[in-house]
C-alpha cells in the first residue's frame, strides 16, 4: 500500500532539506537539464536542420517522434528489472549510453544517420528519467516532494536560461552539430559526479525479489490506480510534444521574429521560469496538489489557445505570451509529478516509473506525429494550421483535469481504508 497523500494544506511548515538531499537534489535536476535539453534542442534547432538536410516537417516529426518511440519501448523492456538494481548502477549504465549517443547526433551528416542516433538516445534517455523519478521518491518524503519536484524541473528552465541560448549560439556560431558535441561533454562530466560522489540507492532491495520480472511488470500495469496514472500522463505529455517541435518554424516564418531572436525568448522565458518552478512545488506542498494542478490547467488552456493563434507580433509580446503559457504548463507539471509519487508502493517505484516515463515518451511520439501530419508550410513560407494544435492540446488538457481528480479521490480512499479499520 503506497503511504497516504497529503494533498491537503500542511499544517506545519515541511523540515529542511538535509545537506545531502540537497546535493541530491541539485544532481537530479542537472540530470534532467541534460535530457530534457536534448530532446528541447531539437526544437529551436529545427528551423535550422530541415533546410540544411532538405527534410519535410513530416520526416522531422519523424526524427522527434522517433526518439520518443525508442524510450517508450525500451521504458517498457526494462521495466520488470527496475527495481532489481541498485538505482545509482542502473542510472550510471543508461547515462553512458546517453552521452555516446549524443555525440552520435552531433556526428550525423544526413537524415537517415541522424534518425538513427535519436532512436539510439532515446534508448538511453526514456530509462534515465524514470530513475531520476525513482530516486527522487526514495529519498524524500511524500510531504516534500512538492518542493524537490519543483527542483527538479527547474532543469526545463534551466535548459531554457543556459542551454537553448548557448546551444543557438554554437549553432549560429558553427552549424547545428556543434550543441550535440557540447551537450555530450557535459553530460560526461556529470556521469563522473554521479560515480563519485553519489551513494548506492538501494534500500527497495531489502525486501527481495517476490517474483519473477514479467510478473512484476504485470503487476504493475494491471493496478487500477496505475492505470488512471498512466492515463492522465499520456495525455499530459500531449501538449509538450505536439507544440515544441515545432514552435521554432512557428516564430519565426509566421510570426516573423529573427531567427537570430529565438535565444532571447528562450532566455527571458527561461529566466521567469527558473523562479517559478521551486515557487509552484512550495504552493503545491502547501495548498495541495489538485488545487494548484487544476489552475495551472486552466492559465494553460488560455495560454496555448492565445499563442496558437497569434499572427504577426512584436517580440515582447511574443516572451509575455510563451511566458505565460509556461508558468501555466509548470503549474501542472509539478503538482502532478508530486502527486503521482504517491501512487506506486516501495517496491515498486522503479518499474512504476519506467511505465510511466515509456507512456509517457510513447504518447508523446505519437503527438509528435499527429502534429507533423496537421502542420505544414505553405507557399509564402508560414506554418499553416497551427491553431488546430491549440485545439487538440486544450481539449487534451480537460480530460487531464478530470483524470487528476479522479487519481486524487482514489488515493484519498485508499489511504482512509486502513484508517477505517483501525478505527
Amino acid at each position: 500500500m503506497p503511504p497516504p497523500d497529503t494533498s491537503a494544506p500542511q499544517a506545519a511548515a515541511p523540515p529542511l532539506f538535509t545537506g545531502y538531499q540537497r546535493f541530491v537534489a541539485g544532481l537530479l535536476a542537472c540530470l534532467q537539464f541534460a535530457v530534457i535539453l536534448d530532446f528541447m534542442i531539437m526544437s529551436p534547432l529545427g528551423a535550422v536542420i530541415m533546410p540544411d538536410l532538405k527534410i519535410t516537417t513530416e520526416q522531422f516529426g519523424l526524427v522527434v517522434s522517433a526518439y520518443a518511440f525508442s524510450a517508450g519501448v525500451v521504458g517498457i523492456l526494462t521495466a520488470g528489472f527496475a527495481d532489481r538494481f541498485d538505482r545509482k548502477k542502473l542510472l550510471l549504465f543508461f547515462y553512458a549510453g546517453f552521452v555516446a549517443s549524443t555525440l552520435w547526433c552531433g556526428l550525423a551528416q544526413t537524415f537517415h544517420t541522424l534518425l538513427m542516433a535519436r532512436i539510439v538516445t532515446g534508448v538511453f534517455a526514456g530509462v534515465i528519467g524514470s530513475v531520476v523519478m525513482a530516486i527522487a521518491t526514495d529519498l524524500f518524503e511524500l510531504r516534500l516532494r512538492g518542493r524537490v519536484m519543483g527542483v527538479i524541473q527547474t532543469a526545463f528552465a534551466a535548459s531554457q536560461v543556459l542551454g537553448l541560448p548557448v546551444g543557438l549560439y554554437l549553432s549560429n556560431r558553427w552549424d547545428w552539430h556543434a550543441p550535440f558535441i557540447a551537450m555530450a561533454a557535459f553530460g560526461a562530466a556529470g556521469g563522473l559526479v554521479i560515480a563519485w560522489r553519489m551513494r548506492p540507492v538501494a534500500d527497495h532491495l531489502k525486501a527481495g525479489a517476490q517474483h519473477g520480472a514479467l510478473k512484476h511488470l504485470l503487476q504493475t500495469v494491471v493496478e487500477p490506480r496505475h492505470v488512471t496514472a498512466f492515463a492522465t500522463t499520456a495525455l499530459l505529455t500531449t501538449g509538450g510534444f505536439m507544440l515544441m517541435p515545432f514552435s521554432s518554424a512557428f516564430v519565426v516564418h509566421t510570426l516573423g521574429i529573427p531567427l537570430e531572436s529565438l535565444p532571447t525568448i528562450y532566455l527571458v522565458t527561461g529566466m521567469c521560469t527558473i523562479f517559478i518552478g521551486p515557487l509552484v512545488g512550495k504552493l503545491a506542498d502547501r495548498l495541495g496538489k489538485l488545487p494548484v494542478f487544476m489552475a495551472g490547467t486552466a492559465v494553460t488552456i488560455v495560454m496555448v489557445l492565445v499563442y496558437t493563434h497569434l499572427q504577426a507580433v512584436s517580440l515582447p509580446w511574443v516572451i509575455v505570451v510563451n511566458v505565460l503559457m509556461f508558468v501555466g504548463i509548470f503549474s501542472r507539471m509539478i503538482p502532478f509529478q508530486a502527486l503521482v509519487s504517491a501512487v506506486p508502493a516501495a517496491t515498486q517505484r522503479g518499474s512504476f516509473n519506467a511505465v510511466n516515463a515509456a507512456i509517457q515518451q510513447l504518447a508523446g511520439g505519437l503527438a509528435s506525429l499527429l502534429a507533423g501530419h496537421i502542420v505544414a508550410f505553405g507557399a509564402d513560407g508560414k506554418l499553416l494550421h497551427f491553431p488546430v494544435v491549440g485545439y487538440v492540446v486544450a481539449a487534451t488538457s480537460v480530460v487531464t483535469a478530470t483524470l487528476v481528480w479522479r487519481l486524487q479521490r482514489d488515493l484519498q480512499r485508499a489511504a482512509a481504508g486502513p484508517a477505517s479499520a483501525a478505527g
